[in-house]
């Protein structure tokens, strides 16, 4: 494959249409300019870098895919293996020949779901290298950095991919933050960090701005949770490498809620 020459923000890993001197998702109060000011790069740029991408089992079913070194805020993607086809989870700035041959030999891609613009990254190189849509909520449109055809704008609290695989639409984070329900088995919940796992990976939590350090309104956490009643779900994967909550996510993410909301609540 040979991707265009689109700019990619350093800081936060997407990918633009066209060149401009601002990012205006890293602009937002939600992430940040980097410290050196704007810079860019693109995806032949970060292959002369050195950086390569990164393919491993994450779980049952799932297969991460990264990029090692890693870029801008250094998430994974998961590739979740269904009987209706795979679907990538969240996304990476990085893509090539390699990665793309790997993916193929898994099964390729039907469809990509991503849970928030910070995730956001070289979403329509994918999409174009496998055929396939690219499914955001609504309430966030207007972040697509390169908008294109192959994305599709959803709207309301749930929307089903497969007969398994269904969006959500939690709100936290972002407007359109969404996360994704697999029904398989016990069942997954994969969030991003709509619903952060954090470093004791029986928890999770809950912000506005993570590297900005604000909390999450608790009126848009209680929204989440009683979206996310419904579902039962044993493990929850986080957006990094290894940030898995694996048993009883469901208690897990009650129990984070309720001491989040303990915390954070007036007088």
């Amino acid at each position: 494959m040979s991707p265009e020459p689109f700019p990619i923000c350093r800081t936060c890993g997407v990918q633009y249409a066209e060149p401009r001197p601002d990012c205006p998702i890293c602009e937002d109060e939600r992430q940040y300019v980097g410290w050196s000011g704007q810079r860019w790069t693109t995806v032949s740029g970060l292959a002369a870098e050195g950086h390569r991408g990164q393919v491993a089992e994450e779980g049952p079913g799932v297969v991460g895919i990264g990029t090692t070194p890693p870029t801008a805020i250094g998430q994974r993607a998961l590739l979740v293996r269904t009987p209706a086809g795979n679907v990538m989870w969240d996304m990476v700035s990085y893509l090539d020949d390699d990665v793309v041959s790997q993916v193929r030999e898994l099964g390729g891609l039907t469809a990509i779901a991503i849970s928030h613009p910070h995730f956001y990254g070289s979403m329509i190189e994918w999409a174009r290298a496998f055929d396939c849509p690219v499914y955001i909520h609504a309430a966030d449109r207007r972040w697509v950095a390169r908008p294109d055809d192959a994305v599709v704008f959803w709207e309301g609290d749930t929307h089903r991919l497969t007969e398994d695989l269904t969006l959500i639409n939690a709100g936290v984070h972002f407007a359109g933050g969404q996360v994704l329900h697999w029904a398989q088995g016990e069942g997954a919940l994969f969030s991003g960090d709509i619903l952060q796992v954090v470093q004791d990976r029986r928890w999770v939590s809950f912000m506005y701005s993570y590297p900005n350090l604000i909390p999450e309104r608790p009126r848009v956490v209680r929204r989440a949770l009683s979206l996310l009643e419904p579902y039962a779900f044993d493990r929850v994967y986080g957006g990094w490498w290894q940030r898995i909550v694996h048993t009883d996510g469901r208690a897990a993410v009650r129990r984070s809620a309720a001491r989040y909301l303990d915390f954070i609540r007036e007088g």
